[in-house]
């Protein structure tokens, strides 16, 4: 009788071990963005740019107070690879510490079309309305054909 208490017991510890964290994380919240024009990156975000369009990747920059998140799609051997920002999540764990989750689609070209053959880098620049920076910045895509 006493071993069945302890298996119970055992078992409602793990179980709330699973499942108490994902209450205590809190709220998700949708992060309203705005996408910028190659023309309108700061120039401060375009020189460092470079560093990272080789990268498969999302990550923010803080700039004048703005939040800003680019998602580079790597190296590629021709044009007609996209990328476009879905939607951006809020995690939050307390009142200042969150991470983002960047929702992106990619799209390669089709294959029976003709693109040119020069490598390219695709990205996307996107202006936030976070007034902080995230703890972590997590990618999850999603590829169009």
């Amino acid at each position: 009788m006493k071993r069945n208490y302890i298996i119970a017991l055992a078992i409602i510890l793990i179980i709330g071990a699973l499942f108490i964290p994902k209450m205590i994380k809190g709220n998700d919240e949708q992060i309203k963005f705005k996408v910028v024009k190659e023309e309108e990156i700061p120039e401060k975000i375009s020189e460092m740019l470079p560093k990272y369009l080789i990268e498969e990747r999302a990550l923010t920059c803080k700039y004048r107070d703005e939040i800003y998140v680019v998602v580079t799609r790597g190296e590629k051997n021709s044009k007609g690879y996209l990328v476009e920002i879905d939607q951006i999540m809020k995690e939050k764990y307390s009142k200042e510490v969150f991470d983002i989750v960047v929702y992106a689609k990619f799209t390669d070209p089709d294959p029976n079309e003709i693109v040119e053959q020069e490598y390219d880098y695709p990205y996307i620049v996107v202006k936030t309305n976070l007034k902080n920076m995230p703890e972590e910045v997590h990618l999850d895509i999603e590829y169009n054909e």
